[in-house]
């Protein structure tokens, strides 16, 4: 078994005449006098890992997948599935949105595990304990440099995780560290490590006051810990002066080279826009070199963002190449101009800005370096938070044939939970069906699954996810919500 492929943590062993059958080796797991919690029978399976690709019958047993196997086990209840796809619960990277009201559209666009990888938070501990016994999918978090920053700077952490862009207050944001105060920062992110965060998320965009030796400093941490470094690139778009999106990558594939820190890139399209494909080509070939480096992307054109945070700092419309046009404010429905712009400048909001060609996104899916992951911030914003896994198994994968189903299940499962599972063992139960793994499983219709959430109406749940387990308890079924469940355990690092 190699080093990627997940331990048989349930054995089922039956002498049978003299044989041993075992539900990883022959897939019967019918023992006299074994039952299982559920079946799920007849579903069409698909695992990324070992490319199962066909008809089994999955037993589920105490929060875990106990078999896949082509002979129906005996089950207190069996829920037949056919015609429908079983595939390992969805697993979101870069899932803002943190709030039960959140969990609830990921639950129905497939998603089982909802993690705040890129902003983070500070303090940690805090955040896991508000979540304890109270969440309906598994969530996770890192520690944010923006949270920390803050902390640091303003002595105040009122504010935890993303919550702290909607303050951008210059003092934080714009405000510089001197050399001597980088191993305070130090200290409060190896604190929020040793609470058992994810990573180190940057959002470094958002605090243009963070030098370059500042986020070096902070690789170097991850790097001594051996976490990831989960990276919002200092600038998007083409800027002559910065390099733009090109030249900000190279910083942090320079920051990774320097201190061996592993690297992710999120939202690619949407950094990279026209330079996606470039973009792509380092980090390929990063990769080729040894560097332990991913990304992702989000299936929509449009990014979004609050308007008062530095992203739309002086020199916008040059950085990422738009106009007031461009940017639509959800509340409203309306297409902003100067005067709507400098208003909500002042009063803030969450906007949605059109800067992503088409052909970049399918080009961006099509890569086979390239994860899914929303960006999710909030179930009325953006419709990615609601609409993102879906979109693309039907609108990319069903409809367009720009990847396989196969591609696009690996890219929301197998290929998240790999890129933490080196410093989380727990992700190796994750984003598999598999004797053994945890029992998050997505069962959905591949001809009727589709993304109903749109940039006016962003708040609607997506078609055809039937139902999803969250360690073996349905929170979708028969694609409603089930309600007063609370499955969702803590995906946390052990120090």
């Amino acid at each position: 078994m190699t080093r990627r492929r997940l331990t048989v943590t349930y054995v089922l062993v039956a002498v049978l005449g003299g044989g041993v059958v075992s539900a990883g080796n022959r897939g019967a797991a019918r023992l006299r006098g074994q039952e299982y919690d559920i079946v799920l029978a007849g579903g069409h399976v698909l695992d990324p890992e070992t490319g199962l690709d066909a008809t089994r019958h999955v037993g589920i047993q105490g929060g875990r997948i106990a078999a896949v196997t082509t002979e129906l086990p005996a089950a207190r209840e069996t829920l037949d599935v056919s015609g429908l796809m079983v595939a390992p619960g969805f697993i979101d990277l870069h899932a803002h949105g943190q709030d039960s009201e959140s969990y609830r559209y990921y639950a129905h666009d497939g998603v089982t595990t909802a993690l705040e990888l890129e902003i983070g938070t500070f303090p940690v501990a805090r955040w896991y304990a508000e979540r304890d016994g109270r969440a309906l999918i598994n969530y996770g978090v890192t520690v944010g440099h923006p949270g920390a920053r803050r902390a640091l700077l303003r002595h105040d952490q009122s504010l935890a995780g993303a919550a702290a862009l909607g303050d951008t207050s210059r003092t934080w944001t714009h405000g510089t560290l001197r050399d001597a105060e980088l191993p305070s920062l130090d200290t409060l992110v190896d604190q929020g490590l040793a609470e058992g965060a994810l990573g180190v998320g940057f959002g470094i965009a958002y605090t243009p006051g963070a030098s370059r030796q500042e986020i070096l400093h902070l690789f170097r941490v991850a790097a001594r810990r051996g976490v990831v470094c989960f990276v919002h690139l200092r600038e998007g778009g083409r800027d002559p002066e910065s390099g733009g999106s090109v030249g900000a990558l190279q910083e942090v594939l320079a920051d990774a080279t320097a201190t061996g820190a592993a690297l992710h890139v999120v939202h690619v399209t949407s950094m990279g826009q026209s330079d996606t494909p470039f973009l792509l080509q380092l980090i390929a070939g990063a990769r080729e070199h040894g560097l332990d480096v991913t990304t992702e992307a989000y299936p929509y054109t449009a990014a979004s963002t609050g308007i008062q945070s530095a992203v739309f700092d002086r020199g916008w419309q040059d950085r990422m190449g738009i106009g007031y046009r461009d940017i639509l404010y959800p509340p409203t429905g309306e297409r902003l101009t100067r005067t709507s712009f400098q208003r909500l400048r002042r009063t803030g909001g969450v906007v949605v800005f059109f800067i992503i060609p088409d052909s970049i996104v399918r080009l961006a899916l099509a890569d086979p370096l390239v994860m899914v992951a929303s960006d999710g911030i909030s179930a009325h914003g953006h419709p990615r938070l609601a609409g993102t896994h879906a979109r693309v198994l039907g609108r990319y994968a069903r409809d367009s044939g720009a990847l396989s189903l196969m591609d696009a299940v690996r890219k929301m499962t197998l290929m998240p939970a790999q890129r933490l599972e080196q410093t989380v063992p727990a992700m190796h139960a994750k984003g598999r069906v598999q004797a053994g793994a945890d029992a998050d499983l997505t069962v959905f219709d591949r001809v009727k699954v589709l993304d109903r959430a749109t940039y006016e109406r962003p708040a609607q749940f997506s078609d055809g996810i039937v139902h999803v387990l969250v360690n073996g308890t349905f929170v979708v079924r028969n694609g409603a919500s089930v309600a007063q469940v609370y499955p969702g355990r803590a995906v946390r690092r052990t120090p």
